[in-house]
């Protein structure tokens, strides 16, 4: 069995084809998904998900590319996630690619995750881009360690990986890690220590080959699954079980 660690099935191009998308997800045998909070107003769509599906999970947080919305904060991110199938604060953390000038509304924004993750003791899904020194930086100053997490659809170097995994954070691939001119990534994958890996689709976006530039979904993780067992030199049941236990095991408040 596998799990989809970080998806959006609330976007509209999932969510209008929900039936389909679960019963392919039976078909994969990809088990669990992680459904992710983006912005505070779309909250109650993404929880509802998890609310009215099993094998689905929610997670609350506004993610650093959205400019001049309403701002978490550490109570209100706290009423939101005390909720049992909420079961991780993000995605949070900073996108320098995207958004250019003063950032500090960034910044500040995920020293807010972090203390609200520490309060309620549920682990971080972080996005970094463009930005990986000052995203260490910050989980270091606000001892984001305490909870660990996961840096989600992972494209940094070995070292930044090494450092994180330092922090207690696990490291998850996408689909990016199927495609061909993804060296970096791909030596991560190898590198890493398996019982620090998580997969992910991040769907609709970075669908892994052979559909690249197609629509993704949950069922697709398979071939980022794959694509790992294949650098790895090892089976792909071996990296179904190790993904699926790091799951289950980062993010206690799931149940199997």
């Amino acid at each position: 069995m596998l799990v989809d660690s970080h998806c959006h099935l609330n976007f509209p191009e999932l969510f209008a084809n929900l039936p389909e998308i679960k019963q392919a997800m039976q078909d994969n045998e990809v088990g669990h998904a992680l459904c992710i909070s983006v912005t505070l107003p779309d909250f109650p769509q993404v929880l509802a998900l998890a609310e009215t599906n099993d094998n689905f999970y929610a997670s609350v947080g506004v993610h650093p590319d959205y400019e001049n919305i309403e701002e978490p904060t550490v109570e209100g991110l706290l009423a939101l996630a005390n909720h049992p199938k909420v079961i991780a604060i993000g995605e949070t953390g900073l996108d320098y690619f995207r958004l250019t000038g003063d950032l500090e509304w960034q910044r500040t924004r995920f020293r807010t995750h972090i203390r609200a993750a520490i309060a309620c003791g549920k682990p971080l899904v972080i996005h970094t881009r463009n930005s990986a020194e000052d995203t260490l930086r910050i989980m270091r100053e606000e001892s984001a360690q305490q909870v660990g997490g996961v840096m989600h659809c992972f494209t940094e170097n070995l070292e930044v990986a090494m450092q994180a995994i330092a922090l207690g954070f696990y490291i998850s691939f996408s689909g990016i890690v199927t495609f061909k001119n993804a060296l970096t990534i791909k030596e991560v994958a190898k590198q890493v220590p398996l019982n620090r890996i998580l997969v992910e689709t991040d769907s609709p976006y970075l669908a892994p080959m052979p559909y690249r530039g197609k629509t993704n979904q949950p069922s697709y993780v398979k071939h980022v699954a794959e694509e790992i067992a294949k650098l790895r030199g090892i089976s792909f049941e071996a990296v179904s079980t190790a993904t699926t236990e790091n799951f289950f095991r980062l993010f206690k408040h799931a149940t199997a």
